[in-house]
């Protein structure tokens, strides 16, 4: 059997651009190939559940106009199909003077960017909002909100087998080569053949790409692991709903923050620190073989010139309990080592250039055979529906 369109990968980008596919055009064979005998195991499955409004991203860049459409779909699929979600607005803080200027661009990019209701506050109406949290000057975002993205892509993985696709777990793609117009897909349990791959690989993403295109790439996925605490339960008090720090401009993470989570519990994090291997949840996993690629790679090397300090005190974080908990009570000055016990961690597939850009935009690039997604970061989850349209356009083109 030849199939029309592969995807390869089983997230939630994925999912939902086979989802788009199969609404525009349902007679078109979908296979989806997934190598975890789970769908959403990795980035999707280890997300912190945030409902994204737009506030971050550049004005008219893919993720900007992704994640504003992407969220109306998202609340709109999720109210469909009765998986619970909340709407329940975050503060964004600046906790020195010398970050109200930060404030005040993301302020401006919420406005350029069509974000209704988004509006300074006052310390005292910070008060009323997170009574717990201190700064110097806040927005209130009432766009944000919490759901369980591992429930929400496998609501789109039961659309797909009921709209006639496949979805084959247990399948890790290891070749993928061309004769005339057909992919032949090698996997670890059996053979495929399709007119068009959509490459959703994530953390392997560009591995997947290098498969099917003859040129090296000009990016690599760098593993960055995001690490967090939760609040003890009887100290959960402290934090309502969200609240995010002024992040970095030069640093695409948003920094350690508190969230309240849709399955319960508040998490606190993350950091941001080189993984180890790919899909290094924890310290103690090593590849050697995908660390020495990272540390190679020309464009983490100029990171690691560039961020050196920065990435330092990441890294002293992710050792230091004492320094996490330090960070965190810049914004609530309350917090103290003994509420936080260990939570969980995602590793983030973060595309680097030859250069040394981090790559701040979702980046799909197409070749003859293949699309491939090769930078889906944060807000890629709120954003999924958009940006699995987005892809759908692309290959619907040729067909």
């Amino acid at each position: 059997m030849i199939y029309d369109i592969t995807v390869i990968g089983g997230g939630i980008v994925g999912l939902a651009t086979a989802l788009k596919i199969q609404k525009a055009r349902p007679e078109l064979k979908i296979a989806i190939l997934e190598k975890e005998d789970q769908l959403a195991k990795h980035q999707t499955g280890n997300n912190s559940g945030v409902i994204h409004s737009g506030l971050y991203y550049k004005p008219g860049s893919l993720k900007a106009t992704n994640c504003i459409g992407g969220y109306h779909e998202l609340i709109q699929f999720c109210e469909e199909e009765k998986i619970p979600f909340e709407i329940t607005g975050k503060v964004v803080v600046a906790t020195r003077e010398e970050q109200k200027p930060l404030l005040n661009n993301l302020f401006e990019r919420g406005i350029q960017n069509g974000l209704e209701g988004t509006r300074y506050i006052t310390m005292e109406e910070l008060k009323e909002f997170e009574p717990h949290c201190a700064g110097v000057a806040a927005l209130h975002v009432p766009q944000t909100g919490i759901v369980d993205y591992f429930k929400v892509a496998l609501a789109y993985g039961r659309k797909i087998i009921q709209n006639g696709g496949e979805i084959f777990l247990n399948h890790k793609v290891l070749e993928i080569k061309q004769k005339g117009s057909i992919n032949y897909i090698e996997t670890s349990k059996k053979n495929f053949q399709s007119k068009l791959v959509i490459n959703c690989a994530g953390l392997y993403s560009d591995k997947v790409a290098q498969m099917s295109e003859k040129d090296p790439l000009d990016v690599k996925i760098i593993p960055f692991r995001g690490e967090y605490f939760k609040l003890k339960e009887d100290r959960e008090f402290l934090v309502k709903n969200l609240i995010y720090p002024v992040p970095d401009p030069n640093f695409p993470f948003l920094g350690v923050h508190f969230t309240r989570m849709m399955k319960g519990g508040v998490e606190a994090g993350p950091n941001a620190v080189l993984a180890f291997r790919r899909e290094g949840y924890k310290k103690s996993q090593i590849n050697l073989k995908e660390l020495a690629e990272s540390l190679a790679w020309p464009g983490f090397q100029k990171v690691a010139a560039k961020y050196w300090q920065t990435g330092f005190g990441e890294m002293y974080r992710s050792f230091s309990k004492a320094a996490f908990t330090k960070a965190l009570q810049e914004l609530i000055p309350e917090i103290q080592e003994s509420d936080l016990v260990e939570g969980g961690a995602g590793v983030r597939a973060q595309a680097c250039d030859r250069t040394g850009g981090l790559l701040d935009d979702f980046s799909i690039r197409e070749s003859t055979h293949a699309i491939n997604v090769l930078n889906a970061p944060s807000p890629a989850a709120t954003s999924s529906l958009a940006i699995g349209g987005t892809v759908a356009d692309l290959a619907l083109k040729r067909f």
